[in-house]
């Protein structure tokens, strides 16, 4: 059963080396290994995948000698298995304003296009608090009066919740680098309202307009720490306009048709197992 561990804390010496002897020690055939070091941060951060011999220890035992190990050495430490729980995998659908996305998701769970649950809402706005309501997902609010998240506030929600993906839909904050390394391995999914990777940025409908382009489109992608979406496309989707047609009727195009169709789709192609996160890369299973 392949295991991802997830170890982030203040960076100091050694931090790496009881982790992989445990893992190794216990049998386990380690299949990637990626190590951060952010030197003005004073920051580590590992991530690492392994084939776990559940016949000869329960993942449990592993998760309790690994926080044990974080305790003497300072790491919030996580582990994590698709197949450790027998349900379907549970999503976190993180949002800001826009309601189209998350109902999109929500839709296709409820009409089995999507095998998965929708385990918890997170939004740093309440405007897509109705939507959650309407499929009777639990909501949480992580945001201030200002939209400001409470950072620590959604990862204790992320665990309270058992989530096994993140789903950045339309979530208009960026994830601070520990969640990132924290929940890395392709556990984190994101839609950018734009095609990447030619135009990133906060205003990809406005930045392609002014180039004049008549293709406009949207990108789902996992986000890996510290790069650009790259080799971490998941899916695009695309469509096409007349010249002359107003930025305003593009801008609603993509966000109630296209950018939807996007998310989906790179969702259901993570929870069906058709593609995963290896070495920053996306492969097909």
């Amino acid at each position: 059963m392949y295991v991802t561990i997830t170890a982030v804390g203040p960076d100091n010496r050694g931090l790496a080396d009881p982790i992989v002897h445990y893992v190794t020690g216990a049998g386990a055939n380690i299949a990637e290994i990626q190590m951060y070091d952010r030197d003005s941060a004073h920051l580590f951060a590992m991530m690492l995948r392994a084939d776990w011999p559940v016949d000869h220890e329960p993942i449990s035992v592993l998760r309790a000698h690994l926080q044990e190990i974080g305790k003497l050495k300072g790491l919030s430490i996580r582990v994590w298995s698709r197949e450790e729980n027998p349900g379907p995998p549970r999503l976190a659908i993180c949002t800001t304003y826009r309601p189209e996305i998350p109902l999109a998701l929500l839709r296709s769970i409820r009409d089995g296009q999507l095998k998965a649950e929708a385990a918890v809402m997170l939004g740093n706005r309440s405007a897509c608090r109705r939507v959650a309501e309407q499929f009777n997902v639990p909501w949480e609010s992580i945001g201030d009066k200002q939209g400001e998240p409470d950072n620590d506030r959604f990862v204790s929600l992320l665990d309270q919740y058992q989530v096994d993906y993140i789903v950045l839909a339309r979530y208009m904050r960026i994830l601070p680098p520990h969640i990132c390394w924290e929940f890395a391995g392709g556990r984190i999914i994101n839609l950018h309202h734009g095609l990447l990777p030619s135009f990133p940025g906060f205003r990809p409908y406005h930045d392609a307009h002014s180039h004049n382009m008549l293709t406009f489109g949207a990108t789902a992608h996992f986000i890996v720490p510290e790069l650009d979406a790259g080799n971490q496309i998941i899916h695009q989707t695309t469509f096409t306009v007349f010249p002359g047609t107003p930025l305003q009727e593009i801008i609603h195009r993509g966000e109630t048709d296209n950018e939807p169709t996007c998310l989906v789709e790179a969702v259901r192609r993570v929870v069906d197992r058709e593609v995963e996160l290896h070495f920053h890369r996306v492969i097909r299973k």
